[in-house]
Parts: structure tokens; C-alpha cells; sequence
């Protein structure tokens, strides 16, 4: 099986999955083969969440056979048709040999992304076309060159949309579509007093609706790009109607939204200039953890346990992706619950990638109350500061913050029960991306050492828990220098 560069290997057969050639899990969908029909697959994990992608990423993937060197692939040139925009991930392929043409569902979303209709109102949507390729080599040649193959094949089919074969006339033609160009560019004066290029910013067309809303739309289409080097976008072939212009620019919280609905006509070439994102910012920063790009990807990840190991991700950038790390929190933090002091601790070393429940027992759980320790040398006691948090997932959890003091029965913030992604069960490092801004009085800090307390009480099961994306105190707007 192929879905990426570096994401092949040989997979079970079906019958690996019976009774007495392997072991349930924690879920039906994972399994330990423990008796497979290819003994070297024995101790090995199969679960068909591990070979999820982001949409954006989502062009080719299917699978070789070796004798006859045969290869077979699901080629899907545009991601118009895809709910939840490019980050939204879905499942490729998995033991069967299956493939999956993925346009709609609920993983790493959950009900927000359910599809849901009043009574008479009407909907029509196409999906596709897809393309299913088959390949073949001569014996003596390396099979695995029908994976190359099939990637030239998807860079023509992506060059080929929108397909001009298609008869019906909901499927419109390239001539019959529009596009839209301009730049994007980050305006933060506590950064910089000139604008700042939004380099590599994902800038789409979507429904008219609120910033983000993006990301659980699923009744529409979709049309995105990345910006270049200097900022500059261009979406092309996008299908008639109203939409907003919705962006995002990694390195920075928040999401953008153009006010104006754009029309797009067919033929038309929508120029918009020079646009200008101001991210949310009330005051200079004072300490922040993480990289605002809507994964938890660079915080720590742990190893697996040796008993429960998919070989393909060991030394892999997906370590991720490796079954039951959410155990790894108790095993690495039986009694006291993890404590970062800003100035000494490495985001990368200390701040585990997802807060989760500790285990006490049999299918008994406690919440966990993390510790951010920082140093005020000057405190504004009338002014307001500002912390900033950023969340990259979330499941049946909530987060509760209070400063300085564990043990108030009422917290300063409560996101209330959020989140629904299950992303921690399905080895997914983001979900949907949520931010909170949380106002802190200045007579809540004191001059020297102080604390703020990230508590998690949601206890009911092992995957609850929260991926942080990015956290930044802001002070008052006094405490900058210009």
C-alpha cells in the first residue's frame, strides 16, 4: 500500500483480522496481529486511522502488487468536492486491499460536520469525477516505480481539471468558471511597523459566513491555494455563485475573512489587490509556547509502548501516528501532572503533545491540571493582559484557567464542554482549530513568580483531552515600547 512518499509498506491480508489471528483493541477498528499470515508482521498494530491525510495532500494512493508488478490507484484532482476544506482529514486506504474515494465525513470534526437538511430544502452537489488508474511494469524492473508512475499520472490529471468530457451540465467546464487573484499581507505592530508578506498563507473561496466557518462547511464547494513566496495567490477554476475569500497564515493566530461577498461569474478574473490581515493582538508578547500553525505536531511525542508498534512509523516524522500514546501521559506522569517554567523548559522536550486524562485504574480516569510558571518583573495592577490559546483539537473536553490560585471554585475562563474531533484516538495531531482569549486584571499577577493553571476535568473516558496549538500572554497595551 502507497499514500505517500514515505507512508508504504506492506500490509495484512484480510483474514489477519479474524478471530485468533489477532487482538482487539481499543477500538474495532485496531487491532494486534498476533498470529498474521506473514510472521513478520507478528506484534505489529493495524488500524486504518494511521493512514489518514489532510485533504490538501490527498491526490494519490492505492497498490502495488508484486506478482504480476500491477499497480492500482484512486487519482482525485481537485479537492472542490471535500468537505472541511484543506486541512480536514479522511482515510485513503487500508487492509482489504481497500481505497477509498473520501468526499464526506466526520472524522477529526465529528457531528459539526454532519450533513443536515430542513424540510424541502433543496441540495445538489457533484462529486468527482475521480480517477482510478491502473499501471504495469516488466518483471526484473523495481515495482515500486508504479508509485512514481502514478504520481506523474495525478500531475496530469490535476492539470487536466476541470475534465471537459464530463456530459452533465451541473459539472461546469473550465470556460464556464472564474478565478480570483491578489496578495496577502499580516499587519502585527508589535512585530513589525511595516506589513508583513503572508508567505505560504492558505487563502480559498468558501459559502459566505463567519472566519472559520470554513472549516465545518460541507454542504458547498471549496476552492484553495497557498500564497508564494511575496504573498501572492491565484484560485483558478472556481465554479459560479457568491463566496467569501477566507485565509490563514502559519505563524500567526486567527483567521481571515474578506467582508465583501465575491460573485464569481464564468470568465471572470477577479483581481483584489492588496489585502491585509490583522491578526488578534492586544499588547506585546510576553512569553508564548508552541508555533501558531494549527498542529500540536511540534510539541513531544512519546514513544509507543514496545508491545503495541507499527513498524512503519518508527524514526518517522508521523511518530504521531502510533497507536495508544495516549496511555504514554500516566506512564510518564503517574502522580504529578506536567509543569513548564517559561525561560527553562523546551516546548519541544516538556510540553506533551495533548493534555489527556491520567489512568487510575480499570476504565477509571482523572483529569489533569497543567502548570505554566513565568516570572513579572513589573506588573501593571489596573491594566489588562491578555492570554492567547489556541487549540488544534479537542475532544468532550474542557479547559479551565485560573492564575495563581488551583483551588477557586470558579475558574477566571471556561471554554465549557468543547470538541468532538477524536483525533487523540485516531493518531491525528490536529482536529478542528478553535482560539480563546482570555482577559487576566493585572491585580490577579504579582512581581516575581507566577502561575497559570490549565485544567482539563472531563474525566469519562481515555480519549479526552486537548491539543494545544499555540499559547502567548500578552501584556497591557502601555507595556510596549514604541
Amino acid at each position: 500500500m502507497a499514500v505517500a512518499d514515505n507512508r508504504q509498506r506492506k500490509m495484512p491480508l484480510p483474514d489477519d483480522r479474524l478471530t485468533g489471528r489477532c487482538q482487539p483493541l481499543a477500538y474495532p477498528e485496531a487491532v494486534l496481529l498476533i498470529n498474521p499470515m506473514d510472521p513478520e508482521l507478528t506484534g505489529e498494530v493495524d488500524d486504518k486511522y494511521q493512514y489518514s491525510c489532510e485533504n490538501k495532500d490527498l491526490r494519490v494512493h492505492g497498490w502495488i502488487s508484486f506478482d504480476p508488478p500491477v499497480g492500482f490507484w484512486q487519482i482525485t484532482p481537485s479537492d472542490e468536492f471535500r468537505s472541511g476544506g484543506p486541512l480536514k482529514q479522511n482515510l485513503t486506504s487500508h487492509v482489504g486491499p481497500t481505497t477509498l474515494a473520501m468526499f464526506h465525513s466526520g472524522h477529526y470534526a465529528g457531528k459539526y460536520m454532519t450533513l443536515e437538511f430542513q424540510p424541502g430544502e433543496p441540495w445538489k452537489m457533484v462529486f468527482g469525477p475521480v480517477f482510478i488508474y491502473f499501471n504495469s511494469s516488466t518483471k526484473g524492473d523495481d515495482p515500486l516505480w508504479l508509485w512514481e508512475d502514478a504520481k506523474i499520472q495525478m500531475m496530469n490529471e490535476v492539470q487536466s481539471w476541470p475534465y471537459s468530457f464530463p456530459a452533465s451540465e451541473d459539472f461546469q467546464k473550465a470556460e464556464q468558471r472564474g478565478n480570483v487573484s491578489g496578495r496577502l499581507l499580516v499587519q502585527d505592530r508589535y512585530i513589525s511597523d511595516d506589513c508583513i508578506i503572508g508567505s505560504g498563507a492558505f487563502v480559498g473561496l468558501a459559502p459566505p459566513g463567519n472566519a472559520g466557518s470554513w472549516q465545518t462547511e460541507c454542504k458547498n464547494y471549496q476552492f484553495w491555494t497557498r500564497a508564494d513566496e511575496n504573498g501572492f495567490f491565484s484560485i483558478n477554476n472556481v465554479r459560479t455563485g457568491e463566496y467569501n475569500l477566507y485565509a490563514w497564515v502559519p505563524g500567526f493566530i486567527g483567521d481571515y475573512r474578506y467582508e465583501a461577498v465575491i460573485t464569481i461569474s464564468s470568465g471572470c478574473n477577479v483581481e483584489m489587490g492588496n489585502l491585509i490581515y490583522e491578526p488578534p493582538r492586544d499588547g506585546p508578547t510576553l512569553w508564548e509556547i508552541g508555533i501558531p500553525d494549527r498542529s500540536a505536531a511540534e510539541f513531544y511525542i512519546p514513544d509507543p509502548d514496545p508491545k503495541y508498534i507499527n513498524r512503519l512509523f518508527v524514526n518517522h516524522p508521523d511518530k504521531f501516528r502510533q497507536y495508544g500514546l495516549w496511555d504514554r501521559y500516566t506512564d510518564l506522569y503517574p502522580d504529578e501532572d506536567l509543569v513548564y517554567t517559561v525561560g527553562f523548559s523546551d516546548y519541544s522536550k516538556d510540553w506533551f503533545f495533548a493534555q489527556l486524562v491520567r489512568k487510575i485504574g480499570e476504565n477509571t480516569y482523572q483529569g489533569t491540571t497543567w502548570q505554566i510558571k513565568f516570572k513579572l518583573e513589573n506588573v501593571d495592577q489596573s491594566g489588562t493582559y491578555r492570554l492567547r490559546v489556541a487549540i488544534a483539537s479537542a475532544t468532550l473536553s474542557e479547559l479551565q484557567v485560573r492564575v495563581n490560585d488551583p483551588t477557586t471554585n470558579r475558574p477566571l475562563f471556561t471554554t465549557g464542554l468543547i470538541g468532538r474531533d477524536n483525533a487523540i484516538a485516531r493518531h491525528g495531531i490536529h482536529g478542528l482549530y478553535m482560539l480563546y482569549s482570555v482577559d487576566i486584571p493585572g491585580a490577579r499577577f504579582v512581581e516575581g513568580e507566577n502561575t497559570i493553571f490549565f485544567k482539563q476535568p472531563r474525566c469519562n473516558g481515555p480519549f479526552q483531552g486537548i491539543m494545544y496549538d499555540y499559547i502567548r500572554l500578552e501584556g497591557p497595551p502601555a507595556f510596549c515600547s514604541t
